[in-house]
């Protein structure tokens, strides 16, 4: 089943939950007791349903109960600030029947392990980025050329390379009027605003799935900033972003350059987007769940290999890794 994305954007409401479902109610009378048919009653949710709870109205409250009937369910939930992009995160504690086991082949997982993880994470990182340009176009000629040339932990920095190249070529792709230039920006607003939005929502879906698979997304591959409590899922998110980036492009090319009511469906539809992974298609969110698995495996030493989502379409898929990892 594809689990939903709830977004509170518009109308400040009060989280509670009853017989497994997660009510939202209007903010204009919050009744002690519930009647069965609350007035104030805006919508009723099987908490089951919900894969990420996304909240971006400051007046929302919520009960204790909901809040912890949505972690029963294992669901994100996303705060955001006031800027309204994501600010925290709140995860299930993963109940996996593996747990102990998994976590503590991840603890053990050697340097050289680490550095193949890596290296196939920024090639499928460059390979995506090439797929976002058009056909022939000399920057996806190179990216894709220098995607075959990422080394065992990439000592070469060939993600920082292909992302100087990259990101001029795809805003001159996307943009109507690309005589001003682009440049990524993490706390940047306009079409960086954007960017930042969509990664975050695609993290916390990857965080999710990692806590599911009975790992600690503390302990990454290569990130390991000892403020970062998810450096595991900036690891796995990395080959994700072009989704991100193909979505905002096309906001772009609408002329859409803020966050707002008509942006967000688009970022949190990314998490809907038909892919394919590990042999099998499906939605993103799905997949994600393949792809923690794939890297269980790799941990395990049952598998050599990540399965990463790639967009289902033949002709969007980006071109297919058959280089060995070294």
């Amino acid at each position: 089943m594809i689990k939903r994305t709830i977004d509170i954007a518009q109308q400040p409401v009060h989280l509670t939950t009853r017989d497994q479902q997660l009510l939202l109610l209007a903010k204009d009378a919050e009744p002690r007791r519930l009647p069965a048919q609350p007035p104030n009653l805006l919508a009723s949710i099987p908490c089951e349903d919900i894969g990420v709870l996304l909240v971006d109205q400051p007046a929302t409250t919520y009960s204790h109960a909901a809040l912890a009937r949505l972690l029963e369910h294992d669901a994100a939930v996303v705060i955001c600030g006031r800027d309204h992009l994501p600010a925290g995160l709140l995860l299930p504690i993963g109940e996996h029947s593996q747990v102990v086991w998994r976590l503590r082949d991840q603890l053990a997982a050697p340097k050289p392990l680490r550095k193949r993880l890596w290296q196939q994470l920024i090639r499928a990182k460059i390979r995506a980025q090439a797929a976002n340009l058009p056909s022939g176009h000399a920057t996806r000629t190179r990216l894709l050329a220098m995607a075959r040339e990422v080394r065992s932990g990439d000592p070469d920095n060939c993600e920082a390379q292909a992302a100087r190249s990259y990101w001029s070529a795809w805003y001159q792709d996307a943009s109507d009027d690309p005589r001003h230039g682009f440049r990524r920006d993490p706390d940047g607003d306009g079409v960086n605003a954007l960017l930042n939005y969509g990664y975050a929502v695609v993290r916390a879906a990857v965080a999710r799935a990692i806590v599911a698979a009975g790992l600690l997304p503390a302990i990454g591959i290569k990130h390991r900033h000892r403020a970062n409590a998810f450096c595991l899922a900036d690891d796995l998110v990395e080959p994700l972003r072009p989704f991100v980036d193909r979505a905002v492009a096309d906001l772009v090319r609408a002329g859409t350059l803020e966050i707002g009511p008509q942006t967000k469906p688009a970022l949190l539809g990314i998490l809907t987007l038909e892919v394919a992974c590990g042999g099998q298609s499906g939605p993103l969110m799905v997949a994600l769940h393949r792809y923690a698995a794939s890297l269980v495996a790799c941990f395990e030493r049952t598998a050599q290999r990540l399965a990463i989502p790639t967009p289902a379409g033949p002709a969007d898929a980006p071109e297919a890794d058959e280089t060995p990892c070294i």
